[in-house]
């Protein structure tokens, strides 16, 4: 019968070691050791099986299409990290000796990242208007459309955005998002204003920012499912547009996405100067980053997007594409050149 991993041990592993404490027990819950016997293998070149498989106990050798070998030992620095971790596999890895292994659901592992790291940016990322402007005629869709998030949204998308959106009247106290559910719908203040909170460990409620009549908020949780990290409850009488989880992703999100491959990618960097930045952890870039690439872990975006050059082009990359997208299109918004390496370092060939 198989036994959940030590939560201690998982803990040493990179990069489920950053996980916060719930998205950590969720992957604990869901992670199980499994014996290889000597001899055996853990995975062969060409199979897609989705996993980071991470060396537990014993040794593993690690053989790459051209026949050259690594011995991995569990414990050392090189068993923090999975397993020759690319899809499909370009490596066969056979323990060495009786081993264990764990295997965890690659896309299971980045969504969690991904929500880890995009908590700290949906509040922080709200414009906040610091003049109160008082305008009855101010015209909300025309605010909408000067934003720098939809210049390269197509006209006939963003027709269809104002079509398909729905109007929702809302009274003081009317709680709009609550902190923890899921992100349901892309939120625009016709008229009226909101406060933002997010509630303490001890149960207190703290504001954030306040909005106002043309302020949007609500699309970072869509972008990777995320739950919702604020509440954001209205403090006058109001009328919010709504757009779907649904039309978001297919009017504005994807537009505003730019997905190249490596070799157009490559191109980029040779021809015009582009520049790699790799959007996961600080110990992820080390083990696997791209050669010259720059690193800016999703999280830290706030804070470094405003030293990024908008003359500029920039390649983000991530293990699969998931942050790197939500990433691109955070600085998309700010009127940044940026594009998603396709497929992400799995799909990259080469170790």
């Amino acid at each position: 019968m198989s036994e959940l991993i030590d939560k201690t041990l998982l803990k040493s592993f990179v990069p489920p070691s950053a996980l916060n404490a719930e998205n950590f027990q969720e992957l604990a819950g869901k992670t199980f050791v499994e014996e290889v016997a000597a001899g055996k293998a853990i995975f062969s070149e060409g199979d897609n099986d989705r996993q980071s498989v991470y060396l537990v106990d014993g040794q593993a050798e690690v053989t790459s299409s051209k026949g050259e070998t690594k011995l991995i030992e569990a414990g050392s620095d090189a068993a923090k990290h999975p397993l020759a971790n690319q899809q499909p596999r370009k490596h066969t890895v056979v323990a060495k000796t009786n081993s264990k292994i764990i295997r965890i659901d690659s896309d299971l592992l980045d969504i969690l990242l991904t929500w880890d790291q995009l908590s700290g940016i949906e509040v922080d990322e709200i414009q906040v208007e610091e003049e109160e402007v008082e305008d009855d005629d101010g015209d909300w869709m025309t605010r909408i459309l000067q934003s720098k998030a939809f210049l390269q949204v197509p006209p006939a998308n963003i027709q269809a955005m104002f079509m398909r959106m729905q109007e929702l009247p809302a009274k003081p106290g009317d709680a709009i998002i609550k902190q923890g559910e899921d992100g349901d719908y892309y939120y625009i203040i016709k008229y009226g204003k909101c406060k933002v909170t997010r509630n303490s460990k001890t149960g207190s409620e703290l504001t954030l920012a306040t909005l106002g009549d043309g302020d949007a908020f609500g699309e970072e949780a869509l972008l990777s499912e995320a739950k919702r990290n604020a509440n954001v409850i209205m403090t006058t009488e109001g009328s919010l547009m709504r757009l779907s989880k649904e039309d978001f992703n297919e009017l504005l999100k994807e537009p505003m996405l730019s997905w190249v491959t490596n070799e157009e990618a490559d191109a980029m960097v040779k021809d015009e100067g582009a520049v790699w930045i790799d959007v996961r952890l600080e110990s992820e870039h080390k083990n696997s980053g791209i050669e010259g690439s720059v690193n800016i872990p999703l999280f830290m975006l706030r804070l470094k997007a405003q030293t990024l050059d908008p003359s500029k082009k920039y390649i983000l990359y991530c293990d699969s594409g998931r942050r790197s997208s939500a990433c691109a299109f955070l600085l998309s918004e700010r009127g940044l050149q940026v594009y998603c390496l396709k497929g992400g370092l799995v799909a990259r060939d080469g170790t």
